[in-house]
């Protein structure tokens, strides 16, 4: 199947937005006008997952894993900007681009695993939503569970909207959190000193066993298949005359400041999030194991002292319900780009949004029901949601970092050795400790 043969990926937003010549001089407002995709991509290091591991990383070890959330950034930065470069170069998505260079066999195989990983992620957003609901307005999560069907609605009603208008919808929602926890951190007085002596690595992280977990969990929840996938795809949303080089050039350059700056985003608010956890319940002996525990304790005096309020714990929850919430709409856009270019199905969106949340609906009723819909047992399905996320990775990363250094498909952007290198070997050093995260958590 040639280039000019597939069809474009999200064809619906697909070269939908304009942006400056690269004639034009103004820094800003070509800044303005390529960002957007990465405030979508980064919502999904923002989701309840992420709060799980950095809130427990915080309450076990206080500061320490800071520089394990960074590392882990700083390898997501690495991934997302080949994933930006097979997209604006290629003109493809990854899962386009894998499914060009596999046999079928090769292209199903690859798309059940990467379709249990979206089930994976869309599990986390039901599971997390669903607990925001009951701790805002005491709803079961029963109800809650099944409430979440409808933000198929919401996520309808927003891609009316189209995409820009989704970026702008998302990026305040990343700062409204932003804010929410910056406030509760800077009310908790954390030492700030302790802070930045968390950001070096320790050797302790290799050392103490049930840290290293901790440290593979964060590790898990930070760097997501679907994420790649997704941007692989948003980054082609920009409309410029991609047969000019040095339009090319400028789209690459815009693309990767975009992704930087929110995910630096995403690292602060999950750092915040581990602050929290290790300023307010480090002394608790570290028993803190669920959004509940947090709620609570940010309304009891006894634990968080003069932070305590009702004001500050609904904070927290609401919080917790636009992450939940946000996350779907990048869950389905990613659903749908792994369908599409792995088996040529094209659904439309609520469809995918319906069958997707269905079939991930089946286990969480399921096991809620053998629970007794159980708050701590169900946050234990977001664990184990992460280990699935872990298990998809290297069949995602693997592939990118070999395409975006096929000289054939990426031309003058082929990756250079040194990045191959660095590729390859983060890939393979992530394998390992996902291997040991499952071999772990088994």
């Amino acid at each position: 199947m040639s280039q000019e043969q597939t069809h474009k990926s999200l064809d619906e937003i697909n070269q939908s937005v304009e942006v400056p010549s690269v004639y034009e001089t103004s820094f800003v407002q070509k800044f303005l006008a390529y960002s957007g995709p990465g405030a979508l991509v980064a919502v999904g290091y923002m989701d309840p997952g992420n709060w799980l591991t950095s809130l427990s990383g915080g309450s076990q070890y206080r500061y320490s894993l800071l520089s394990v959330l960074l590392m882990s950034i700083l390898v997501a930065m690495f991934m997302q900007t080949l994933s930006i470069k097979l997209g604006v170069v290629a003109r493809l998505d990854l899962a386009q681009a894998i499914a060009q260079k596999v046999p079928k066999a090769g292209r199903y195989t690859l798309w059940i695993i990467n379709e249990l990983a979206m089930m994976a992620t869309d599990m986390t957003g039901v599971v997390g939503t669903a607990i925001a609901l009951k701790l805002l307005f005491g709803l079961p999560l029963l109800y809650g569970i099944l409430f979440t069907i409808f933000d198929v609605l919401l996520v309808l009603l927003f891609l009316r909207f189209g995409i820009r208008r989704i970026e702008f919808i998302v990026l305040t929602a990343i700062l409204i959190v932003g804010v929410i926890f910056g406030v509760e951190v800077s009310r908790a007085t954390p030492n700030l000193a302790q802070i930045a002596g968390g950001l070096l690595p320790t050797p302790k992280i290799l050392t103490n066993h049930e840290m290293l977990i901790m440290s593979l969990g964060i590790v898990g929840a930070t760097i997501m298949p679907h994420n790649v996938y997704l941007h692989s795809s948003l980054a082609q949303s920009r409309r410029y005359d991609y047969h000019n080089p040095a339009q090319v050039n400028e789209a690459l350059r815009f693309a990767k400041w975009d992704s930087n700056v929110h995910l630096v985003a995403a690292f602060l608010i999950n750092a915040l999030l581990l602050v929290l956890g290790g300023t307010l319940f480090f002394h608790t002996n570290g028993h803190l194991s669920a959004f509940q525990d947090v709620y609570n304790g940010l309304k009891n005096s006894a634990i968080v002292g003069n932070l305590a309020s009702p004001l500050m714990s609904t904070l927290f929850a609401f919080a917790l319900l636009i992450t939940g919430m946000i996350s779907s709409i990048t869950s389905t856009l990613s659903g749908q780009i792994v369908m599409e270019g792995y088996l040529h199905i094209r659904l439309p969106l609520w469809e995918r949004r319906l069958l997707t949340r269905f079939v991930t609906l089946i286990p969480i009723l399921a096991i809620g029901f053998l629970v007794g819909f159980n708050d701590h047992d169900f946050e234990q399905i977001i664990v184990y949601a992460q280990i699935a996320l872990s298990i998809a990775l290297p069949f995602t990363l693997f592939p990118m970092v070999a395409l975006t250094s096929n000289h054939d498909l990426m031309g003058i952007h082929t990756n250079q050795r040194y990045v191959t290198m660095i590729g390859y070997l983060l890939t393979t050093i992530i394998t390992v400790l996902n291997l040991q995260f499952v071999i772990a958590a088994f």
